[in-house]
């Protein structure tokens, strides 16, 4: 299989959707005659033209809601956030509007909107550029979101959220944009609500999405190799849907369980997930839920600062081996 980067599984799943759909348009800040802020849509405006590819003003309240809007009537838009921090200026147009149209028309009028970009610390451009809403989007009903951690999954899943028809938030990471993987030269989907278990393991479970899944498996193979130690790994993909089945499995064959997210604690997806093991698995474990976050504050400036505020191999590893 071909080995891409995750910017280019994204690229590609945006122009065999589009090849596919004359419905699905790309917009946002700079996708067009820039190729976008960090060049996932290159290409893209001279293979389909101004039509389908269309650069927005610097104003998310706005195209947001031109991306709603449109979406009623019948047309698929891929809209791109610079930045996923930006979301906030948008707030009513996707979480009081995108999430509730189906329901309040009685199922009528779809929302097939795609929302995308990044949501990440960890490249040090301060408080106002680091933000990770995956838990604040997943609470309102109405609204899926996906985190893609790998170059595969990032292809499956945009194209399954494009053909979607309610609206998908999907929230990518600048730090694994350059990261590769094998990914078939064959059309394929993963469906949302899917997770996927990175690595097996025996003694604990890590449940992880995005970023931190790839830190995990950093951390699981230290432990392995350091201390003997076996950590099955798994990557949620989508937020919401949930794949309960495949966390709760997880935890009853290890019995311990592990939360790695680079959200912040207070209201976490970690928090959600903490009681939904206590709830279904009390019994089955062999001691208490953990979790390990970004540390509780806006995010720091300061790079080797910055570096210890999220979840790291390290802080990971300190983790296992003290539940062990």
């Amino acid at each position: 299989m071909p080995l891409i980067t995750y910017r280019e599984a994204l690229n590609q799943a945006l122009a065999e959707e589009l090849e596919r759909d004359p419905n699905v348009v790309v917009m946002g800040e700079e996708v067009a005659q820039f190729h976008g802020a960090y060049k996932v849509t290159e290409g893209l405006l001279a293979r389909f033209g101004p039509q389908r590819i269309v650069d927005t003003p610097i104003s998310e309240a706005g195209f947001i809601g031109l991306g709603v809007g449109a979406s009623m009537l019948g047309i698929r838009p891929v809209m791109e956030l610079m930045f996923w921090s930006f979301y906030s200026v948008a707030f009513d147009q996707i979480l009081n509007n995108a999430a509730n149209i189906r329901y309040m028309s009685g199922g009528l009028i779809n929302i097939p909107i795609v929302i995308r970009g990044p949501a990440n610390g960890g490249t040090n451009v301060g408080a106002t550029h680091s933000h990770t809403p995956e838990n604040v989007l997943a609470s309102h009903p109405g609204i899926k979101v996906v985190c893609p951690a790998t170059a595969y999954d990032a292809k499956g899943l945009l194209k399954a959220a494009i053909r979607d028809n309610d609206p998908v938030m999907f929230l990518e990471n600048t730090i694994l944009y350059n990261d590769k993987a094998e990914v078939p030269a064959e059309e394929y989907l993963i469906p949302l609500g899917r997770a996927d278990v990175k690595r097996p393991g025996t003694d604990l479970t890590i449940v992880a999405h995005g970023r931190a899944v790839i830190n995990s498996l950093k951390a699981a193979q230290l432990l392995e190799a350091e201390h003997d130690v076996s950590v099955e790994v798994v990557d949620l993909r989508s937020i919401r849907p949930l794949d309960e089945e495949t966390i709760l499995a997880s935890v009853r064959k290890t019995n311990r369980v592990l939360l790695v997210e680079e959200n912040k604690p207070f209201c976490g997806v970690g928090a959600q997930l903490a009681y939904l093991i206590q709830d279904r698995a009390f019994d089955d474990l062999d001691a208490p839920i953990r979790r390990i976050s970004a540390i509780d504050a806006p995010a720091i400036y300061s790079p080797p600062m910055e570096k210890e505020q999220l979840p790291n191999p390290q802080r990971i590893m300190k983790a296992v081996l003290e539940m062990l």
